[in-house]
């Protein structure tokens, strides 16, 4: 399995236009009253009280703000909003959260699958050109192999408890009964917590580690006009990634990494003095990045796998069939036959072998 595109993954410019708009929206450090949504009449009490009260601007610690008597007396200089017991937007968070939020990653979760399911059958797997030869190229090395798999399992293992967090009380507590369900949570929420820092890691040696071969040719634009060939099935030139992976590389591990890894060390090391408000817009940020992700990502598996055979072998063993790498990415294929095109990192990349009789290993 290697970086690729799926066809529903969200632009990069319509991304790069949400984060704008959501610094905007920042701007100010407390959820309005007119926008807040109460749940107790003591919140109704203290909004009608407020009403007339100004705002305090971005960075202010007044976001959660000491509403009358409703708090606990701390000693000077400790977290800012550790003494305040109701917060005013705490409900507006936990009503989008709950409400349309989780309705529409829901959604995509679910609507995404049977989309590619729907194309895997209309279209069918991609094709060789040729019949497999018997020999082998290297493609991979064990570092891109271990790093690739470290970041996918960390990645499987956030995308799982996630979905625990935000839909465990829905979905599972009538099926497993609280106290079942009171350890799965507990358990996942802190897997979840010590386990993304370990994916950001990953995330970070994996950029550097294939960042030198996606960076777009010129010859990236007609595989991105003609579609890659994924209906027609008509191979397109490509070089060590098509730019489906490329765009894969850039929209997904490095955008969308960037987004849910700042939300999520906003929200999981709460001691640097965010104010609620801010940790309520991470959480936004980190839930809706998060959902595009794992979108994004059940593309990547599929053709990675199904979608793509030969390509699963690649990531696991290292090698490719002479064949697979002629059919899906010629322009490689023909720098390696010429012995002038070196793998990821500067090593030299494996030459074309006289035909073997097995499967080959590996040759990092």
């Amino acid at each position: 399995m290697h970086p690729y595109p799926t066809r529903h993954s969200v632009p990069a410019a319509w991304l790069l236009g949400m984060l704008l708009q959501l610094a905007v929206a920042m701007s100010w450090a407390a959820v309005p009253n007119e926008k807040a949504v109460p749940a107790y009449a003591e919140e109704q009490t203290i909004l009608q009280v407020e009403k007339d009260t100004p705002q305090p601007g971005m960075g202010s610690t007044d976001s959660g703000r000491r509403h009358i008597d409703r708090h606990y007396v701390q000693p000077f200089g400790l977290q800012p909003e550790m003494d305040v017991l109701l917060q005013r937007g705490g409900n507006t968070w936990r009503t989008l959260r709950n409400g349309p939020i989780a309705t529409i990653a829901g959604t995509i979760l679910l609507v995404v699958p049977l989309l590619i399911f729907g194309f895997y059958r209309a279209v069918g797997p991609a094709r060789l050109d040729r019949p497999e030869s018997g020999r082998r190229i290297q493609r991979f090395t064990l570092w891109d192999r271990v790093i690739h798999w470290a970041t996918a399992f960390s990645f499987l293992a956030l995308a799982l408890t996630g979905l625990i967090i935000m839909y465990g009380k829905q979905l599972l507590l009538p099926l497993m009964g609280h106290n079942a369900f009171s350890w799965l949570a507990i358990l996942s929420k802190y897997l979840h917590n010590f386990v993304g820092p370990l994916f950001i890691a990953c995330s970070v040696l994996m950029f550097f580690t294939f960042l030198r071969e996606n960076i777009f040719r010129r010859w990236d634009w007609e595989w991105i006009k003609k579609g890659g060939g994924l209906v027609s099935h008509k191979h397109v030139p490509a070089g060590y990634f098509n730019a489906g992976e490329k765009l894969w590389f850039w929209g997904g591990v490095a955008l969308l990494g960037i987004i849910v890894s700042v939300s999520g060390l906003v929200l999981d090391f709460v001691n640097f003095r965010q104010t609620r408000y801010v940790l309520q817009w991470a959480n936004y940020l980190h839930v809706g990045g998060a959902v595009i992700y794992i979108a994004a990502s059940m593309g990547h598996i599929f053709i990675g796998t199904w979608g793509t055979p030969g390509a699963y072998d690649a990531m696991r063993h290292g090698t490719v069939d002479e064949a697979w790498a002629a059919s899906h990415h010629a322009l490689w294929y023909e720098d390696v036959k010429a012995g002038k095109v070196t793998a990821p990192h500067g090593r030299h990349a494996g030459h074309v072998p006289p035909a073997q009789p097995t499967r080959g290993s590996d040759y990092a």
